[in-house]
């Protein structure tokens, strides 16, 4: 039969749903017929019985409450599955911890970290034992419960903050790449226009060298031009003295 998913909750063996079943009383248990009335005579001993089985069947129906029924259907038929309100052992619970060491080991589950199946073997294991100390006092079986509900809610709390937070770095990733992009882009750009700048560089150094060369050889030349300027006229003064002294010299 392809029924629920095994759990380390305890449920009865399940029970086909007639199709002319009221669906009211599917959903519960059958209702009881009003206890007799006890006569005046009744001991003592048989009020407190009768007061034993109501807390026992309060009990009873408060961890109905706490797990409803699972319902599935299979073909046309439709079978239910109520919790289990037989009371534990000692042996139970030593059942218990065996059964979740072994699906704990058939599942492969990681020993730390995040582990959803771990996760919900131990969600069952303790909704397991919420079902047995509830059957014993409802009081305490109702408080596991709200703590139960205040762990998964805080649970799904971290989870959605951790999914935010996922969403945020996926969003910063891309937002990361595309920025890495333009950089890249903007490097590329700005090593063509070092590669343009060098080159323009390169050509001034060669212009200005060529141009010292120039002005260097302009300078000889003009050095030259000079010198024998200079040259011409003192050989022109020797001579326009040697005719001056030659003249002061007819004259006496």
């Amino acid at each position: 039969m392809n029924g629920p998913a095994d759990s380390l909750l305890k449920y009865d063996s399940p029970i086909l749903i007639p199709k002319s079943a009221d669906k009211k009383t599917a959903k519960g248990r059958p209702p009881k017929a009003p206890p007799k009335s006890q006569p005046h005579r009744a001991s003592h001993r048989k009020s407190i019985a009768a007061t034993l089985k109501d807390i026992k069947q309060k009990n009873e129906d408060i961890v109905t409450y706490m797990f409803p029924p699972r319902k599935w259907m299979e073909g046309n038929q439709e079978w239910l599955q109520r919790v289990c309100t037989s009371p534990s052992t000692r042996v139970d619970v030593v059942n218990l911890e065996e059964e979740l060491d072994r699906k704990l080991s058939q599942l492969r589950a990681m020993e730390t970290g995040i582990c959803p199946a771990r996760r919900e073997l131990y969600t069952q294991c303790f909704e397991e034992l919420i079902r047995q100390v509830a059957l014993i006092c409802a009081e305490r079986g109702i408080l596991l419960l709200r703590v139960r509900d205040e762990l998964q809610m805080t649970i799904a709390a971290y989870q959605k903050f951790y999914e935010s937070s996922m969403v945020f770095g996926m969003r910063k990733a891309l937002y990361d790449e595309q920025e890495k992009a333009a950089l890249k882009e903007k490097i590329s750009d700005l090593e063509n226009i070092k590669e343009e700048l060098v080159e323009q560089l390169h050509h001034q150094k060669v212009k200005c060298v060529e141009m010292k060369k120039t002005a260097e050889e302009k300078k000889q030349a003009q050095e030259t031009k000079h010198t024998e300027q200079i040259q011409h006229l003192r050989k022109n003064n020797q001579q326009l003295k040697i005719q001056l002294e030659g003249a002061l010299i007819a004259r006496k």
